[in-house]
């Protein structure tokens, strides 16, 4: 079964060189140039993953995207020409995996498309060491050091989103939606800093250094100390 690209771009030129240069066996590229055909295409053809514009003659990149997130959670690329700060926060917070800013190298996009690829296929992860940490999510055993430390369910699948997607930055919406799965129709929106605090106090037993780490703005990111 081939992987399905949806590149939705409305510069013709960009689209068939971000095809080309994407191009490898088992990929299937389908492709867009208008926010009317990407969305009909996404309803079609169901892609594996969606590198979106942001900016189309007919509306905003960034409104297809939350329609996608309200259904999918397939990898997402946002491309723009806008280097704004203020963009690339909209672009995560509704869910983007990544975001790159026009102009770019092919090579550059090929790289972040199979980094992305490869974090989405990877199985879900049972056992995490590394950095003096040991985690069983099967056992639910949870080390630092020698140190056993006991987490609350909350606190065990906020870990495990963070060691599954190690330096990706994952938005507060993203952990919200994912750790409070109940059907809940409204979240304090302090539950989350008081699960994050809580976790990197645990983690920061005898002295050592948690690597839970914010991104002002966005949300955070599990990153080791080099």
């Amino acid at each position: 079964m081939s992987y399905r690209i949806l590149v939705a771009e409305d510069d013709r030129g960009l689209n068939q060189g971000i095809r080309l240069a994407l191009q490898k066996e088992g990929i299937e590229f389908l492709c867009a140039y208008t926010l009317k055909d990407a969305k009909a295409s996404w309803q079609d053809n169901q892609p594996d993953m969606l590198l979106l514009d942001v900016n189309f003659p007919d509306g905003s990149g960034f409104d297809f995207l939350r329609d996608v997130r309200k259904s999918s959670d397939i990898p997402v690329l946002m491309i723009t020409a806008n280097d704004l700060e203020s963009d690339e926060v909209t672009g995560l917070t509704l869910g983007a995996d990544d975001y790159i800013i026009k102009p770019f190298s092919l090579m550059a996009l090929r790289a972040r498309v199979e980094n992305i690829r490869r974090r989405a296929q990877k199985p879900a992860q049972q056992i995490y060491e590394e950095g003096g940490f040991c985690f069983d999510f099967e056992k639910l055993e949870f080390y630092a050091g020698a140190q056993q430390i006991q987490l609350s369910v909350p606190e065990q699948k906020l870990l495990k989103l963070f060691v599954t997607h190690p330096g990706q930055t994952l938005t507060r919406d993203q952990l919200v939606d994912k750790i409070w799965t109940d059907g809940m129709e409204y979240v304090d929106e302090n539950a989350l800093s008081v699960t994050i605090s809580r976790l990197r106090k645990k983690l920061s037993v005898c002295g050592r250094e948690h690597p839970v780490h914010t991104v002002y703005g966005i949300g955070y990111v599990w990153k080791l100390p080099d």
